[in-house]
């Protein structure tokens, strides 16, 4: 017998990266519903391939996170709408406004540090996966964005190593 598995004729890695990027649009569906307020310490660090298809920011943006970028949603945003397959933003960037688009197929990562929740996505692009980027310094709160830890919080990730 082989230790390898069978290849599956049913694409489950891709059944449960779209499941979990629902998470992603029910939470941001919740806050829309309250209209756009986020409830006691929650805030959100959503990282998103900008070349995306369907993705939208404008060109300065684009220029400055070629290939990926994390925005913040605590306290400087607005007119959030979630759709079936994306949500837009209004967000400062140095002070001048933006709107963006972002398609939920695009989101590399969600995370809510103040319950230490986050989600990992396989990113849309290269084997080697995404490249290190700058913050997007939009209304981002104090201290640096959380990353996944072997500390047991609560991050999901989830890769079934695709044979190549």
């Amino acid at each position: 017998m082989s230790d390898e598995a069978p290849d599956s004729l049913i694409p489950y890695d891709d059944i449960v990266q779209e499941a979990l990027r629902a998470v992603v649009g029910r939470v941001l569906g919740e806050v829309e519903a309250a209209g756009g307020t986020l409830p006691g310490a929650h805030h959100f660090y959503i990282t998103f391939k900008t070349e995306a298809p369907g993705v939208s920011i404008p060109p300065h943006l684009k220029e400055r996170f070629p290939d990926e970028m994390t925005i913040v949603l605590q306290n400087k945003f607005w007119d959030l709408a979630v759709n079936d397959d994306h949500f837009t933003v209004g967000l400062t960037f140095n002070q001048i406004p933006a709107k963006l688009v972002v398609p939920f197929s695009a989101i590399t990562a969600f995370v809510d540090p103040a319950v230490d929740f986050g989600l990992q996505f396989q990113a849309v692009g290269g084997p080697d996966g995404p490249e290190p980027h700058d913050m997007a310094e939009n209304d981002e709160p104090d201290g640096a964005p959380p990353t996944g830890s072997d500390d047991g919080s609560n991050v999901v990730s989830v890769d079934f190593g695709r044979k190549k």
